[in-house]
């Protein structure tokens, strides 16, 4: 019966430690795949567009205003509240 649970044990720890090595190494692979040069200073891909066009993407800052659509005064919430 020990030797039942052991096996086991032993069992389910040795795929177990499989499993995670095989998931760690995978996330390894994929991640270094990401740190090839594309554009400008940083080895990081940013998006698809900086991939293909080799010129790195201009980010705005958070302070720029976004347009005119504001998501409290959609129409369809300003007849709503209009109706009440």
């Amino acid at each position: 019966m020990q030797d039942l649970i052991g096996g086991a044990i032993a069992g389910l720890a040795s795929s177990t430690i499989f499993v995670l090595a095989l998931f760690i190494g995978f996330c390894v692979v994929v991640g270094f795949t990401k740190l090839k040069r594309t554009a400008g200073d940083t080895p990081v891909i940013k998006s698809l567009d900086e991939r293909i066009s080799r010129q790195p993407v201009d980010y705005y800052p958070p302070s720029v205003p976004r347009g005119p659509s504001d998501q409290l005064r959609a129409p369809e919430l300003l007849e709503a509240a209009a109706r009440k």
